[in-house]
């Protein structure tokens, strides 16, 4: 995987643009408070989101979605349940940018929380 910086720092570019447009629609004022609030909430969607593909990815789910599918369409046609692709195998989604993204996001409401007790 190529590290791209220009892209990445796109992304994190946007990201704390949508954080400051979500401090003035939610807060309808922009203060270090209501950043450090909206930017918890971001970090903790990123993370999560990337340790629920992480998980994915791991075949966690593959037994589950196998059976449910296999159960789904029973009756329809006569599969094998080797036959039936896991979820792990359907989905291609790489977690580790938004890993990345969550915890540049996450460094920086941390740095806003020290600005903050200073």
């Amino acid at each position: 995987m190529k590290f791209n910086v220009k892209k990445n720092f796109i992304i994190l570019s946007i990201t704390q643009f949508i954080i400051v447009i979500l401090c003035f629609i939610i807060h309808h004022k922009i203060t270090l408070v209501s950043y450090i609030d909206i930017s918890f909430y971001v970090t903790s969607g990123y993370i999560l989101l990337s340790l629920l593909l992480f998980t994915i990815h791991s075949g966690f789910y593959d037994v589950m979605s196998k059976s449910l599918n296999l159960f789904f369409s029973r009756g329809k046609d006569k599969r094998r349940f080797e036959d039936i692709p896991g979820l792990s195998e359907l989905i291609t989604l790489n977690g580790k940018p938004l890993f990345l993204h969550g915890l540049i996001t996450g460094l920086l409401m941390a740095a806003a929380l020290m600005v903050h007790y200073a």
